[in-house]
């Protein structure tokens, strides 16, 4: 079986899922079954398979895998979100849709990925630029303290969803151009101009905290560069005093910068009586919410989200929260399956990485995969409250549709690194001698 009839297969599971998920949440509220569940099931499938296509044709020696693997985590949203809003799950599915044609026309136009190296100041620069959009006067949005979003009449985005690729395809040129350097020098001894990227993106991760108080942006992209910085050199030398330098500046604004220290209050002392109503209320929500599920959840549609006069048990379900419904909704068995899904992703990703044959290639695929799997890491570590709650989404998951356009481009440049990785060096190297 080829490896696009594998991934062909794999989309039917996504399939069931969609169509069983929107019947059991139906029977919550109707108590019958309608036509519109096989509907939805159709749909979903047709616009993967579209999808597929695209692959199928442009990427033909693509991983086989990945693909149905986002459809999969995002028939999870789509459902979970049909469940909390059924308004909010139209919007879902068109971000879906804008999402997967983005998708289609990078898989299109973007003939190689390797074009992207030539240009990497100017993508770096658009991707600072992006972070720090929402502090803009006019345009910047504030949510619960923090400076995410930007908006420009109806359209609002979070920048820092793009700003993530931008910034790993920089990293991944600079230190594929800088790597021999890096091995080769003792760290008294290396230069600033060396060093400098280390200390800049660690300004601007500290900025983030100061300025666009986003906890979790901040531990997503320094860690990721920390990830590609590893790959590049294998050297700890350079990667723990770069994760010292991140985490001195955190516990140092943890101590001085008022939001951040709100946020790291309500982690360490949820259920203390003056922050438990008030700036805890949503992590300690989070925690009884997946208490409640205990090992096999509720089922689709029987938790409950909000009380009398809309007041909202569960705040942010959509969002912030979506993995505690899942988990409630669900059980531990769903919230562990979400989990799988998204390592599995996670494996491919450093996969195709390892098959990489240039050095840029293997660093793209390695900080792309890093920073899906540090983002999945810091919402779901802050809703199971390994570390302070922060603003991110789950990637594919959560609703928002910054989050789903973005996480299709890295799909879209993963899948790319992929094919070329994949083919037959023979035909890739015009032969073998």
């Amino acid at each position: 079986m080829s490896a696009r009839t594998r991934e062909l297969f794999g989309l039917i599971p996504v399939t069931l899922l969609v169509t069983g998920g929107f019947a059991a949440v139906l029977i919550t509220r109707s108590h019958d079954i309608n036509k519109a569940t096989l509907t939805y099931g159709a749909i979903f499938l047709g616009a993967c398979v579209l999808g597929h296509m695209f692959i199928r044709a442009r990427l033909p020696d693509a991983d086989p895998y990945m693909f149905p693997l986002v459809a999969l985590l995002s028939a999870f949203g789509l459902v979970e979100i049909y469940r909390i809003s059924p308004h909010r799950a139209i919007g879902q599915a068109t971000w879906f849709g804008i999402g997967l044609a983005l998708f289609c026309a990078a898989v299109l136009f973007l003939r190689d990925h390797r074009v992207l190296e030539r240009y990497r100041y100017t993508i770096a620069v658009v991707g600072v630029g992006l972070l720090l959009a929402p502090r803009l006067p006019g345009i910047g949005r504030v949510s619960n303290g923090a400076y995410l979003s930007v908006g420009i009449g109806p359209v609002q985005f979070q920048p820092a969803e793009f700003s993530k690729i931008a910034i790993i395809i920089f990293l991944a040129s600079y230190l594929n151009e800088t790597r021999d350097v890096l091995v080769q020098g003792r760290l008294p001894r290396l230069s600033l101009k060396h060093l400098g990227p280390l200390l800049v993106i660690w300004g601007a991760a500290m900025l983030m905290l100061i300025f666009i108080r986003d906890l979790g942006s901040a531990v997503m992209f320094f860690g990721g560069f920390l990830a590609v910085l590893y790959v590049a050199t294998a050297r700890l030398s350079l990667v723990l005093p770069g994760a010292g330098l991140f985490v001195g500046g955190s516990w140092f604004l943890a101590n001085h910068v008022a939001h951040v220290h709100d946020r790291v209050e309500s982690w360490l002392h949820p259920f203390s009586p003056h922050l438990v109503e008030g700036k805890a209320y949503q992590i300690a929500q989070s925690l009884f919410a997946q208490a409640d599920g205990g090992l096999f959840g509720r089922g689709f549609g029987q938790s409950l989200l909000e009380v009398t006069q809309g007041h909202p048990i569960i705040p942010a379900a959509h969002t912030d929260l979506i993995y505690a419904v899942i988990a409630d909704e669900l059980g531990l068995f769903g919230a562990v399956a979400i989990l799988l899904i998204a390592l599995l992703f996670v494996a491919r990703g450093f996969k195709t990485a390892m098959l990489a044959t240039d050095g840029f290639s293997k660093l793209l695929a390695a900080g792309l995969t890093s920073v899906f799997a540090l983002q999945v890491f810091v919402i779901v570590g802050g809703v199971t409250r390994v570390i302070p709650l922060t603003g991110v989404t789950l990637p594919f998951v959560s609703y928002g549709g910054s989050s789903i356009v973005a996480n299709f481009l890295l799909l879209a440049l993963l899948l790319s690194v992929s094919d070329k990785a994949r083919r037959d060096p023979g035909v890739s190297r015009g032969g073998l001698v």
